[in-house]
């Protein structure tokens, strides 16, 4: 029994918003916040739940973020990525 909790433990899955994830963490859309300003926007650019990106960096002064989708780089506010909900493994 140890052994079956030990493996549920190291797979844990933590939430967070797409503006607090780190630099280089690799995480998957879980929601994005309903009649948000950025809703259709995130999502004629791929950004819908379900889809899995890239942290890739950070304005300084908490400006602009930088994240990959498939194989583009898309620059966001933000506040934009507040609304936007991710999971990531731990």
């Amino acid at each position: 029994m140890n052994n079956e909790k030990a493996q549920s433990t190291s797979t844990q899955k933590k939430e967070t918003t797409l503006a607090d994830l780190p630099i280089g963490a690799t995480a998957k859309i879980v929601k994005i916040i309903p009649h948000s300003r950025g809703e259709k926007k995130f999502a004629d650019v791929g950004l819908v739940p379900g889809t899995e990106l890239i942290m890739e960096a950070r304005a300084p002064f908490g400006g602009l973020i930088r994240v990959k989708v498939m194989e583009t780089s898309i620059a966001l506010h933000s506040s934009d990525a507040k609304k936007i909900l991710m999971s990531r493994e731990e």
